[in-house]
């Protein structure tokens, strides 16, 4: 038969202060690493943007000279 209903097993134990205030410095840890991973990425978008936007066309890259080579020396 099952042990009937108490505060000891119906609820979870309550962390000690120690483990309370832990888990709230991991918590806002993983937060301050989450928002400076969002701002990184919006960094690197809107640069790749950027750069995207200042490269010419594939038909400018067929415009490039190539250079002649050079005779050999005697």
């Amino acid at each position: 038969m099952a042990d009937p209903v108490s505060k000891d097993n119906l609820f979870a134990p309550a962390p000690n202060k120690a483990e309370a205030k832990s888990d709230a410095t991991t918590r806002f840890a993983k937060q301050i690493i989450d928002t400076e991973a969002k701002a990184r990425q919006a960094k690197t978008e809107r640069l790749r943007a950027a750069r995207m936007a200042m490269v010419p066309g594939p038909e400018a890259e067929t415009a490039v000279k190539t250079r002649k080579k050079a005779k050999p020396r005697i």
